[in-house]
């Protein structure tokens, strides 16, 4: 569903306000080769793309934001009317082709003060994409990869604690998917495979939903590799990190006699 309007979009489109009034009819001169061709005043053209966009008309708008910066390339105009172009395609649900114009904008204009949006709104484009787990997690990366940069070059822009949140859903994504894989694997009986796979979830994603569940596959991956050891010292890990949590207890119970569903006084995992 596409997103609200935001600060930035509300300022770009407000500044249209103080000069709507100005806006005048097509100026006379030599008539262009195009007989439908007519130069307008900037003001002018950006409002009427802000009329589109406020109206719905989402790809109509975008194609009338370009004109602004087609007729008028060396105006002030010209890079908020970039922006905004995006963002109506943004809304049109035409994520590719935004991105493409993010793109154009961030590499003709690093140091625009709205560059921190376009950063912002190029994560947006991936993060909507996202796809369940079960599916290829490119989209969930390029957010990933496109929010931390925002949060790297712009720490202070009014768009980093939301980029913060969506990194921190994206790395729990990731680790589903690394989940969903393992579960695949154990089922199967590529126990070896499976153990990979939650391992990457306790490394990598440590801070996830995922993490005390990754640690119970890995206490059941090595029971049935015949690794008791291994089990143990990975069930010791998961009673100090989740001791209340449910994975805990199976872990526990897995190790024990079958029918304990919580720790004694004194558990095995206190002598690690």
């Amino acid at each position: 569903m596409p997103a609200p309007l935001n600060s930035t979009v509300r300022m770009l489109m407000m500044t249209t306000m103080m000069v709507g009034a100005l806006a005048l009819t097509a100026c006379s001169g030599t008539p262009a080769p195009d007989a439908n061709y007519q130069e307008e005043p900037v003001e002018k053209l950006y409002n009427i793309a802000v009329d589109s966009l406020e109206q719905g008309k989402y790809e109509q708008a975008s194609t009338q934001f370009d004109e602004v910066e087609r007729q008028h390339p060396y105006s002030n105009w010209a890079s908020k009317a970039q922006v905004m172009a995006a963002y109506s395609l943004y809304m049109a649900n035409k994520y590719d082709e935004a991105i493409v114009s993010l793109d154009r904008f961030i590499q003709l204009h690093p140091s625009n003060k709205d560059a921190d949006y376009a950063y912002y709104l190029k994560g947006l484009c991936y993060y909507e994409q996202i796809s369940d787990v079960g599916r290829d997690q490119m989209m969930t990366e390029l957010a990933l990869k496109t929010l931390k940069e925002l949060s790297t070059r712009f720490p202070d822009s009014q768009y980093a604690r939301d980029a913060k949140i969506k990194i921190d859903l994206t790395y729990d994504h990731l680790a589903g998917k690394e989940m969903d894989i393992g579960r695949y694997y154990q089922a199967k009986g590529q126990y070896l495979s499976a153990i990979n796979r939650f391992d990457a979830v306790v490394k990598q994603y440590q801070t996830t939903t995922h993490t005390p569940e990754a640690l119970l596959r890995l206490v059941e991956s090595y029971l049935a590799l015949g690794l008791r050891g291994e089990a143990e010292k990975t069930a010791a890990v998961l009673g100090h990190n989740f001791p209340s949590s449910s994975w805990y207890v199976d872990a526990y119970a897995l190790l024990e006699d079958p029918s304990v569903r919580a720790p004694k006084e004194e558990p095995w995992y206190k002598v690690w």
